[in-house]
């Protein structure tokens, strides 16, 4: 069983956020995987544990996303591979298709990624991904069975659970529950300095900066305005909840 795990380096969501001249500042703060990705790797790890085969997880990101590679490797996965390189553009649609020339080339059974990456809420690379590999996916599962030629998944289907059966090979999402991860181990750390890792460009990939240019440009980021303190309305509970009405439909405008 050949598994494939999408995986993406974020911030940590402990860390402070700090803006400036529309860029994010990232000197001194803390990168861990996507905590979705995470649920991801530990499920590749114990399907292969259960059926055999080998783990691969495969970032596209800059240089410090080869940390969160390693911290994959120490998991338990066998192999990482991060594809870096500069020209490739940072949206779900560039990300994708540098995926898909690297995974179109490689021999696999499942793919897995998390629902949803925390530092922007977007959840298209890994289904933008089934769609050019033209596999079958399914998106928030919360548990997984794998059988011969075949997968049967249980998804978050907004608030309700969905049964889906799936032919292999196939691509899921990880959502919160499908599993418990695993800390890696000190054992699993010092294995990991001798596992298999690649880096790879676009060269590598054959693609030119052209086929990955992205498709959205992102004009301006800023935080959110500072939370303005509570109003307590006084009075009997007619008159309070005329006020509120007030309140509603001149200051906050959402009637």
């Amino acid at each position: 069983m050949n598994i494939i795990v999408l995986v993406k380096q974020t911030f940590d969501t402990e860390e402070k956020i700090v803006v400036e001249q529309g860029t994010v500042v990232e000197d001194g703060v803390k990168f861990v995987i996507n905590p979705y990705d995470e649920y991801a790797v530990e499920q590749a790890i114990q399907i292969r544990d259960d059926a055999g085969g080998k783990v691969t997880v495969v970032s596209v990101g800059p240089d410090r996303a080869a940390e969160a590679l390693r911290t994959a490797l120490a998991m338990g996965a066998d192999e990482a591979v991060l594809i870096q390189d500069s020209r490739i553009g940072h949206d779900e649609y560039s990300v994708a298709l540098a995926l898909h020339a690297f995974i179109s080339q490689e021999p696999y059974d499942i793919i897995l990624g998390g629902n949803f990456s925390v530092d922007n809420g977007a959840g298209q690379v890994a289904v933008r991904l089934a769609k050019l590999l033209a596999i079958p996916h399914a998106s928030s599962i919360t548990k997984l069975d794998i059988s011969v030629g075949k997968a049967v998944a249980i998804r978050d289907a907004e608030g309700d659970l969905e049964t889906v059966e799936l032919p292999l090979p196939a691509l899921f999402t990880a959502q919160q529950g499908l599993n418990e991860p695993r800390y890696p181990s000190l054992q699993g750390i010092m294995k990991a300095k001798k596992k298999p890792f690649r880096e790879l460009s676009l060269d590598d990939l054959n693609l030119d900066a052209g086929a990955v240019a992205p498709r959205t440009e992102r004009k301006d980021l800023q935080l959110p305005p500072a939370r303005q303190a509570g109003k307590i309305i006084s009075g009997e509970p007619a008159e309070q909840a005329q006020e509120l009405f007030r309140l509603l439909r001149t200051e906050a405008k959402v009637i």
